[in-house]
């Protein structure tokens, strides 16, 4: 056996099981997802075993896309757990077979409170088929899985529809980017669009800052105490007009070994670009990248230099990558 052409074959066997399913949508998705985008409650996704574990993950990205979400074990329902489903909520509930026994022995219990059920199902007139207000074809030929028996297309393709269903609602909710990095807050995603130059900059006692009139031995102290390489220089009433970076200070060494007793205003870099504490980290990112520099000062409302960014304090935040 030629075991990559075997791995493609298969692959290429869920692909065609899951074009098989889009063309067997009918006018059922549109019902689901109007049933859905009328939930007042949550979402609660039901299941056992490998659909167990694929209702998981649906009921993970309905969650993360704007959709109250939660997983209920079948097995866990019919020993206590069903208390979690209120009647405000609408329950998908998924077995290929339709007939799994724990999944249909909590359906009495949903149909009772009147509760909407949306099935993802590979047999339409099964019990589940039958019990449900909705049912979502999710059936592959049984040639598709080995022996028939092992579920590997039939959970692919309850994933794709499950997908397919919160990709969705979220367009029908017009749910945008900066929606998603407020599910994300700790994603990349999240941070760049979350994440203010305030929320990293050095502030207060560990912004370097230096006079224009400060020797250049005292702003070599100010850059080492602070550990940025660099410092904002102001005038006498605190608006930020240069700034000096180890660059600035290797060039100024190279012209004159004995410039330490120079002002930091022979030294420094005047009207350099600075952004506002408010401004998206990944906006500041940008224009650092844009300028081909690693720090960025930080100035108020009034021009002062309140803060210094550097390029180390994205990276750390996950802002970069």
């Amino acid at each position: 056996m030629n075991i990559i052409e075997f791995v493609k074959k298969e692959l290429e066997l869920e692909a065609k099981a899951i074009t098989r399913a889009a063309e067997n949508i009918d006018g059922e998705i549109e019902i689901a997802i109007n049933v859905l985008l009328e939930c007042k409650g949550k979402i609660v996704v039901t299941g056992m075993g490998k659909t167990g574990l694929i209702g998981r993950k649906i009921s993970a990205t309905l969650a993360s896309t704007g959709s109250t979400s939660i997983f209920l074990h079948a097995a866990e329902g019919i020993h206590g757990d069903l208390g979690i489903i209120s009647k405000d909520d609408v329950v998908i509930a998924i077995s290929n077979s339709g007939n799994t026994g724990e999944l249909l022995s909590i359906i009495p219990f949903i149909k009772f409170n009147k509760i909407p059920i949306i099935a993802l199902t590979g047999n339409k007139d099964s019990k589940l088929g039958e019990a449900a207000d909705v049912v979502i074809d999710c059936s592959v030929p049984k040639s598709y899985e080995p022996f028939g028996l092992v579920p590997t297309a039939s959970t692919t393709v309850a994933l794709a529809i499950g997908d397919a269903i919160a990709v969705a609602l979220l367009k029908k909710r017009d749910f945008c980017e900066e929606d998603f990095a407020r599910y994300h807050p700790g994603g990349t995603i999240g941070k760049r669009l979350l994440l203010k130059v305030k929320d990293l900059m050095h502030t207060g006692n560990r912004n370097p800052l230096c006079s224009a009139k400060d020797n250049m031995s005292d702003v070599i102290l100010e850059m080492t105490s602070k550990g940025l390489g660099c410092a904002n220089i102001i005038d006498e009433k605190g608006k930020l007009i240069g700034i000096i970076t180890d660059g600035d200070l290797r060039r100024l060494l190279s012209k004159d070994l004995n410039a330490l007793g120079k002002l930091a205003t022979d030294a420094m870099h005047p009207n350099p670009s600075a952004v506002s504490g408010e401004t998206l980290a990944i906006d500041a990112l940008n224009l650092m990248e844009d300028l081909k520099i690693t720090m960025l000062p930080v100035v108020d409302e009034k021009g002062n230099a309140v803060g210094m960014l550097h390029m180390h304090h994205l990276i750390n935040a996950g802002v970069v990558g």
